[in-house]
C-alpha cells in the first residue's frame, strides 16, 4: 500500500444482533441493528473521533472493525488486509497490527496476572521475542514508555490506581507494535484530573511512534483536542463527518448542532448568549428504528418526506459529509 492510502477503510459496515424468544426452543424475533451501514476511512497517523449518545453503536463499530464481533455485512480493510476474510496466519498478522484500549481499566485487566504477564502476553502470542528474559525487559521498557515505574513489573492490577491501570492497558496495546489502535472511551472511567494525562500520553505516543487512532468518546471538548476529524453517529448510522474545526464551527446536521450546543462553555456571558438546541422525545430503539431518516422523530426541521426517504450520505464540500434531506 502507498503511504498516502488510508490505513483503515470501512464501507457499508453492518452489525446486527439477533433477538430470540424462549429458553429451550429459542425463536428468533428480529435483530438489533447496532451498526447499520457506516462508511469512513482513516489516514496513516490520523485520529478519527467517533461520537454520539450512549447506545448509538460507537463501541460496537470499533469492536466489529477489529473482528471482535463478526460483521453482518460490509468491507473492513486495515493496511490492505481484509478483516472479514482473514484466517490463520493472516489473522495473526492483523491482530498484531490492530489493537484496542478498553473503556474500563478495572475490568479489562486479568486480576490474577501480574503486570509482567499482562503486557508480555502479546509478545508471547506473536512470538516477537524468544526468551522470557527478553520479554520482561521489553515489558519494563513499555512501562517506562507509558509513565510507570519498571520496578512495579511484578505487581497485580489491584495495586494500581485507575489511571495507572489504564496506562497498563495502553502498554499492553503497544506491546505488539501495532499500526492502528481503537481507543474505546479510554478516559470515561477516570477522574477528571487523570483524563488529561492519559490523552496527553496518547498524543505523545502518536507523535513518537506514528500510531493511527479511532477515538471513541462522549466528551466533545476532549474529542476536538485530540482528533483530526470527527464522525457523529446516531442510532447505528453516521449523520455527519468533517474536520474537527469545520465540524465544531459549522455543524450542519441538526443532531450535531444539538450535541455541540450541550457542551458547557466556561465563560458565563458566552454561555448565556449561546443558542441551545433542545431535542424532544427519547432515542428510539435500534430493534425497531424509525423509517426514513432515523433522526426525524426528534428533529426540529423535519419535513414529511424525512419519515419516508433515507437521506443520502453525501459530501457537501471537500471533507465534509452529511446525511440530511434539508441540507
Amino acid at each position: 500500500m502507498s503511504e498516502t492510502d488510508p490505513l483503515v477503510q470501512v464501507e457499508n459496515l453492518k452489525k446486527y444482533f439477533p433477538v430470540t424468544h424462549g429458553i429451550i426452543l429459542q425463536r428468533r424475533t428480529g435483530y438489533v441493528r447496532a451498526v447499520d451501514g457506516i462508511s469512513f476511512f482513516i489516514l496513516r497517523g490520523e485520529t478519527l473521533g467517533l461520537v454520539g449518545e450512549s447506545g448509538c453503536g460507537k463501541t460496537t463499530a470499533g469492536r466489529t472493525i477489529l473482528g471482535l464481533y463478526p460483521a453482518t455485512d460490509g468491507t473492513i480493510k486495515i493496511d490492505g488486509l481484509d478483516v472479514r476474510t482473514a484466517r490463520g496466519k493472516v489473522m495473526m498478522t492483523f491482530r498484531q497490527k490492530a489493537q484496542i484500549i478498553f473503556q474500563d481499566p478495572f475490568a479489562s485487566l486479568n486480576p490474577r496476572w501480574t503486570v509482567n504477564s499482562i503486557i508480555g502476553e502479546p509478545l508471547h502470542v506473536h512470538k516477537l521475542l524468544a526468551t522470557e528474559k527478553e520479554r520482561s525487559e521489553r515489558v519494563k521498557e513499555l512501562l517506562e514508555l507509558v509513565g510507570l515505574n519498571a520496578r512495579h513489573i511484578n505487581r497485580f492490577p489491584h495495586e494500581f490506581s485507575g489511571g495507572q491501570r489504564q496506562r497498563i492497558g495502553v502498554a499492553r496495546a503497544l506491546a505488539s507494535e501495532p499500526l492502528f489502535i481503537v481507543c474505546d472511551e479510554p478516559i470515561s472511567a477516570l477522574d477528571v484530573s487523570i483524563q488529561a494525562q492519559v490523552v496527553n500520553l496518547l498524543e505523545d505516543l502518536q507523535d513518537r511512534i506514528g500510531l493511527t487512532y479511532l477515538f471513541i468518546a462522549h466528551d466533545l471538548s476532549m474529542v476536538r483536542h485530540i482528533c483530526d476529524r470527527v464522525a457523529v453517529m446516531y442510532l447505528g448510522v453516521m449523520v455527519e463527518m468533517a474536520g474537527r474545526n469545520d465540524l465544531y464551527e459549522n455543524p450542519l446536521h441538526p443532531y450535531t448542532q444539538a450535541l455541540l450546543s450541550a457542551v458547557p462553555i466556561p465563560d458565563p456571558k458566552k454561555s448565556r448568549a449561546q443558542k441551545r438546541t433542545i431535542l424532544t422525545g427519547d432515542v428510539p430503539s435500534s430493534f425497531n428504528p424509525p423509517s426514513g431518516c432515523r433522526f426525524h422523530p426528534r428533529c426540529p426541521i423535519a419535513k414529511p418526506h424525512c419519515a419516508e426517504l433515507v437521506p443520502e450520505w453525501r459530501q457537501i464540500k471537500p471533507g465534509h459529509w452529511v446525511a440530511c434531506h434539508e441540507i
